[in-house]
């Protein structure tokens, strides 16, 4: 048997049973949730395994001592703030035990005293407690600077002997090495009054008091919910205007950027508001725009306007909210001080905002704003160019942000969220085929961007979770990509690339319905959508099998942005499919000018689109491939054509014939009884089950020759494989049931995921797209 030295962390709820009867459904989805937004990716964060869940409890495995026990307070300080905002009743209460010992390993599974001792320490600690044995405590005392009480010796059911029990102290601290020590900037969010004291004692002397405005934003008039060119959300909405750079050095304008910038992050992570992404707010940067220009324009009630002035080391910061309904000032501020009290500034700034819109911010959302910011002004600086950069979705902007990011994470080793940006730096090269023209290869960028995943994942933010779905999706895993968007979105409910993000992974999983809701949330929260959101829409509207509503988007897309190239190729491939083929030639022609006929044949064979299916949904992507092939033939090929060669051609021009016909689909119905006769000759047999099989429903009649088929030694699986794909389409011709999601972004919150059924067909991270 295999045997290894582990430290095992036991958990169990307190009261589970009460909670079970007073309320079972309640309660199983608060369990639920919390596990997958709250316990998981603590346990991940720490390098943890979950080796099983015992209905109220889990055994959880570490190859570190610090991991556990880390790990192990960080979910309990958690859970603490979680049921602090909660009634007794609806509380969950952990119980934990660390222990350190040898287990027996039997597949996934293990045993063992060392197991044993972690079950009856948890049985014994206090309810939002952590219990660890002499052990566990012999490896951590030195390491982790928490407080720990020695309970004694303490005889424990079936274990030999005596084991030394410690309680890990209430006031206990993270771990050095377990997360990252910078982000320690928490300030009391109590009473705005009581925090904008302590900042002044803190910053010694600053002065922060509240203004009607320095005059110098555009003029504020009402706004009409009539003109609003979008419905106002059912929250308090706001949109945050760029700040102004009022400086004398025009070389400011990132600092001024990166305020406003991170105004928006600290906002967009509280669920009770509706926030309108960077991008969209952006598009005002330097015009001179009414307030209620800007709220009929994105839909929202409220509008955060500023200025920045600063001066070597200091900074003055001017900040209003305005009600474009009533033109109205919510709530305004300044700040004069040192620039290194910037971040504390923004925290009281979104408190005082919070407290004028009503908003409820939970301990959970106040922790995740403070600790998202980097201590070092400089690496937010050069964040911010790079980010602004990577923003303008071109080829010389993103080799630009790709060196601005870099600096940032040299700069601070710890920035989860530059990292992060790298990633989607390095991914977008991959996917515009922009590698030549940075000077490299794609492979470079592709396996860079995994590199940057993974440093991103040591640093958890929002913005991690999203990028390491968007590489699930390419790699087709979708449960992963499903799981790791919903943690985006949890953590931050109004990303709309956390939206996006979701959106592929349904669409991937067989849920394309279900996709376009969050499409539309996206494109909701960034009414001046990037193209990828219609790549998104229109490849979820394809995979429904709406070709003509795809046709319209892809279309739309192209005609608003021109350079979109993203959209070509499926926009060619569903033109095609329209039987609009010459129009679907020339955006072949548009994606690769100059291609001659030999060229464009090539072009499907030699192109990889990014995104991987599910294994049960693969049939979607090979769809999209047949039709770019239809539209690199000649236009005097057709199913009749087509038709006509199978029956009377050379062997060669047959096979040719049969496989082509494949490509049209159900348009090539007429074609059945041609590829019934044909499958009677050996050499035709397999392309022409396959054409069949895609031919789908219109070709039932082939159904007994293909049943017949099913057992022959060289077909017969491409035979099973053909009446599966009849049969699934005759059931469901795309349309999968959805999922659900909450509007909370609590940790505790429901964030629900649907399980995709099936196997995988799965790229890992060492298999880069084809076209590399």
């Amino acid at each position: 048997m295999e045997r290894r030295l582990a430290a095992i962390v036991a958990a169990d709820i307190v009261g589970y049973s009460r909670l079970m009867e007073a309320d079972e459904a309640d309660t199983l989805a608060r369990l639920k949730s919390t596990r997958e937004n709250l316990i998981d990716p603590k346990i991940a964060a720490h390098k943890g395994r979950i080796v099983k869940l015992m209905g109220d409890g889990a055994l959880i495995e570490f190859s570190s001592v610090v991991d556990a026990v880390g790990c192990a307070v960080e979910i309990q300080r958690t859970m603490a703030e979680c049921n602090a905002e909660l009634p007794k009743e609806k509380q969950l209460e952990f119980r934990i035990g660390v222990n350190l010992g040898d287990v027996i390993v039997e597949g996934k599974d293990i045993y063992g005293d060392g197991v044993n001792v972690a079950a009856r320490l948890e049985g014994l600690a206090e309810p939002g407690g952590v219990l660890i044995s002499g052990t566990a405590f012999d490896q951590v005392e030195r390491k982790l600077d928490f407080e720990f009480e020695f309970l004694g010796e303490q005889k424990l059911k079936n274990i030999e002997k005596p084991v030394r029990l410690y309680r890990v102290g209430p006031r206990a601290r993270a771990a050095s090495g377990t997360v990252p020590t910078k982000r320690k900037r928490y300030i009391e969010w109590r009473r705005p009054a009581v925090a904008a004291t302590a900042l002044i004692l803190i910053a010694g002397g600053v002065a922060l008091w509240k203004v009607v405005g320095d005059g110098s934003g555009p003029p504020v008039e009402v706004a009409s919910r009539e003109r609003m060119a979008l419905p106002l959300p059912d929250k308090p909405s706001i949109a945050v205007l760029p700040f102004t750079n009022i400086s004398s050095d025009a070389g400011q304008e990132h600092f001024a950027d990166g305020m406003t910038d991170d105004l928006i992050t600290d906002l967009s992570k509280l669920s009770g508001l509706f926030v309108i992404a960077r991008n969209s707010t952006f598009i005002y940067r330097g015009k001179p725009v009414k307030i209620s220009q800007v709220a009929e324009e994105l839909g929202v009630r409220y509008v955060l306007e500023g200025s920045v002035r600063r001066a070597g080391e200091q900074v003055r910061v001017n900040a209003q909210l305005i009600d474009a309904l009533t033109g109205g000032h919510v709530w305004a501020d300044r700040f004069d001080g040192k620039v290194a009290d910037i971040f504390a500034v923004q925290d009281v700034f979104v408190a005082k905002i919070v407290e004028a819109l009503k908003v409820n911010l939970t301990t959970t959302e106040k922790t995740e704003i403070a600790r998202a910011k980097p201590d070092n002004i400089a690496a937010k600086e050069a964040f911010e160019e790079g980010w602004s950069l990577y923003l303008r979705y071109n080829a010389k902007d993103t080799a630009a942000a790709i060196t601005s990011l870099k600096k940032a994470t040299e700069l601070d080793p710890e920035y989860g969220r530059a990292y992060a940006a790298l990633a989607l730096a390095f991914f977008r090269v991959v996917d515009s085929l922009w590698g030549k023209e940075l000077g490299r290869d794609e492979p470079y960028f592709w396996w860079g961007a995994h590199d940057y995943v993974e440093l991103a994942k040591k640093y958890p933010t929002p913005l991690s979770y999203t990028v390491e779905a968007l590489r699930n999706v390419y790699q087709g895993l979708a449960e992963d990509a499903r799981r790791n968007a919903g943690r985006a979105i949890a953590l931050d409910p109004n990303d709309p690339e956390a939206h996006i993000a979701t959106a592929w992974a349904l669409t991937i999983s067989g849920e394309p319905a279900e996709a376009l809701n969050f499409v539309a949330s996206a494109m909701r929260l960034n009414p001046t959508y990037p193209s990828h959101y219609v790549l998104a829409r229109g490849l979820a509207l394809f995979a429904m099998g709406d070709l003509k509503q795809a046709a319209e988007v892809f279309g739309d897309g192209v005609r608003r942005n021109p350079d979109a190239t993203a959209l070509f190729l499926p926009l060619s491939s569903v033109l095609a499919q329209l039987g609009r083929r010459e129009e679907a030639g020339q955006m072949l022609l548009k994606f690769r000018p100059g291609a001659d006929q030999k060229g464009l044949e090539n072009l499907p064979d030699t192109y990889i689109f990014s995104f991987q299916w599910d294994y049960e949904h693969a049939g979607v992507r090979e769809r999209l491939y047949d039709g770019l092939r239809i539209a690199a033939l000649p236009l005097a090929i057709t199913v009749t054509s087509l038709e006509a060669e199978l029956e009377t051609g050379n062997p060669f021009s047959q096979q040719y014939a049969a496989e082509r016909l494949g490509w049209f689909g159900p348009a090539a119905a007429q074609a059945v009884p041609a590829l019934v006769e044909a499958l009677k000759v050996e050499y035709l047999r397999r392309d022409a089950i396959e054409a069949l099989g895609k031919i789908g429903p219109p070709a039932r009649a082939a159904i007994p020759a293909l049943v017949a088929l099913q057992n022959e030694a060289l077909t017969g699986i491409h035979a099973k494989d053909a009446l599966s794909k009849n049969q699934r389409q005759l059931i469901d011709p795309g349309r999968a049931p959805g999922i659900s999601a909450c509007g909370s972004t609590r940790t505790c919150c429901d964030v629900r995921s649907g399980a995709a059924g099936g196997g995988k067909e799965t790229l890992d991270a060492s298999s880069p797209p084809s076209q590399l």
